[in-house]
């Protein structure tokens, strides 16, 4: 296991290795100039080239890369365009939002996807499974910002569970804020919930075709001793990698539902700077994303390894 582990952990810094510099050379060479931006067009070419100088813009492409990766590697992402402050402190607080929201919709995501999944594929063919799997079909026709557009409208609107727009930061009220989360987490958790109880259904009913299945049907198993003694545990494997692919995904698209909720996260902070070209926060930004995309693969890796010796032998 400790080989396996060491293999994936330098799989996680190559990939990472890899994303720092393809990210930094696009946004060397896409069209735009940070010094014009802040400047402005009217600004005279030796003031714009006294601030390239000052942003060191002006610097070779690798020379720039590498004062950037090692700036990184000791927690340093440089000085914002824009603020003139450091990015670590303009994004720091807005870290906490963004894993708390993934946190809370990949929670949901397991406790109703995985008890519902079971229960599906043991009365499947059952009015009820037919109604989950219509359900399902809703939901995954649904993109995350429409939904929360709807939960906005009942819950906020409606019932008055909570204020539309009136975020509350957890440094203000922690419990204020998990409240507040919860509608934005459960439009970002549902259509990867209905995905997953139609994958987790199909793994078990096709484990239970199988013939280990009939053995233990032979040997005086009912349905019950063979779901959870023999078909879920080999039926979890795809279904942890899955939801490892889901958690992954939630980092990136959790953007999209900020901006729904009027939540002040990294996707706002991220599409303003992209706005006003202040590539440092950018590029921060992007990093922290596929940071924590690439550690939630590894993890699913490990956890998948553990359960399952084979894979460690891959």
């Amino acid at each position: 296991m400790g080989k396996y582990i060491m293999k994936k952990f330098i799989s996680l810094l190559l990939t990472l290795l890899a994303v720092s510099f393809v990210t930094f050379f696009l946004f060397s060479v896409i069209p735009g100039d940070p010094a014009v931006s802040k400047l402005g067009t009217q600004a005279t070419p030796e003031k714009i080239a006294a601030l390239r100088h000052e942003m060191g813009l002006d610097q070779p492409f690798l020379v720039r890369y590498f004062k950037w990766l090692i700036g990184i590697i000791r927690g340093d992402f440089g000085k914002s365009y824009a603020y003139s402050m450091p990015v670590s402190k303009l994004i720091g607080g807005k870290i906490m939002i963004n894993g708390t929201l993934s946190v809370m919709a990949i929670f949901f995501v397991i406790v109703v996807s995985i008890p519902l999944g079971i229960f599906t594929s043991k009365h499947a063919g059952g009015i009820i499974d037919k109604i989950v799997t219509v359900i399902n079909q809703i939901f995954m026709a649904f993109p995350p910002f429409l939904l929360g557009l709807i939960l906005t409208a009942i819950f906020g609107l409606t019932f008055r569970l909570f204020s539309p727009g009136a975020y509350i930061n957890y440094d203000v009220s922690f419990f204020g804020f998990l409240g507040y989360m919860i509608c934005p987490s459960i439009a970002l958790a549902l259509p990867k919930t209905a995905m997953c109880v139609k994958l987790f259904r199909t793994n078990i009913l096709e484990e239970a075709k199988q013939d280990y299945a009939k053995t233990a049907y032979s040997k005086g198993n009912n349905t019950t001793s063979l779901f959870y003694k023999y078909a879920l545990k080999n039926a979890i494997m795809p279904t942890i990698t899955f939801i490892g692919m889901l958690f992954a995904d939630m980092i990136a698209s959790g953007i999209v539902i900020e901006q729904t909720f009027g939540i002040p996260g990294l996707g706002r902070t991220l599409l303003s700077a992209i706005n006003v070209r202040d590539y440092p926060v950018v590029l921060a930004i992007v990093m922290i994303i596929a940071t924590g995309i690439v550690v939630v693969s590894v993890l699913t890796d490990l956890i998948h390894a553990a359960l399952d010796p084979r894979v460690r032998n891959e």
